[in-house]
């Protein structure tokens, strides 16, 4: 029986630790998605960091874009999958040039492959809507992205943890 938990909190919330601490008590068979491209030396480390906190025994899949096409083919070995994060694949979705529908599009088809798999799926996300609102176009155009694309997954999860400084909120 399937589940789906997201997991919303700012940078540096400790969303992306209470993710793979709530994984781990599950005491399942994880597959974990990385979402994270290395752009540069400040991010490969940041990879490096989120890679020691896991468990070396999850299967890690990583996948910039395409999440949807993945998860039909994990059912059959794996029991829960933790995807970290929505808000990079947002960004990534942007960086190749995509127009907002389309991105819509996408996040659209990665809900309903969610909801299909039958997996328990832990989601995490940025929470941006708290902020100011930014002073340039694309970081506009992603804030509103990224917030349209949360309210559209806090619909459809069965339970949504806000963090707050390491806090888990229970909203949903």
């Amino acid at each position: 029986m399937g589940k789906f938990i997201l997991i919303l909190g700012g940078a540096r919330s400790g969303k992306s630790r209470y993710a793979v601490e709530l994984a781990k008590k599950l005491k399942k068979k994880v597959v974990f998605i990385a979402t994270a491209a290395s752009s540069d030396r400040e991010m490969e480390e940041r990879i490096k960091l989120h890679k020691v906190s896991r468990p070396r025994h999850w299967k890690l899949i990583e996948e910039k874009k395409d999440i949807s096409s993945i998860l039909p083919k994990l059912r059959s070995k794996h029991e829960v999958v933790l995807i970290d994060c929505l808000g990079l694949l947002v960004s990534n979705l942007l960086a190749e040039g995509l127009e907002d529908k389309e991105i819509e599009r996408r996040i659209k088809r990665l809900i309903s492959a969610i909801l299909k798999a039958g997996l328990i799926t832990i989601l995490v996300s940025n929470e941006v809507g708290c902020g100011i609102v930014p002073d340039n176009p694309l970081a506009r155009r992603f804030q509103d992205l990224i917030g349209f694309a949360n309210q559209m997954m806090t619909e459809k999860a069965d339970e949504v943890i806000f963090m707050q400084s390491g806090i888990p909120a229970k909203i949903k």
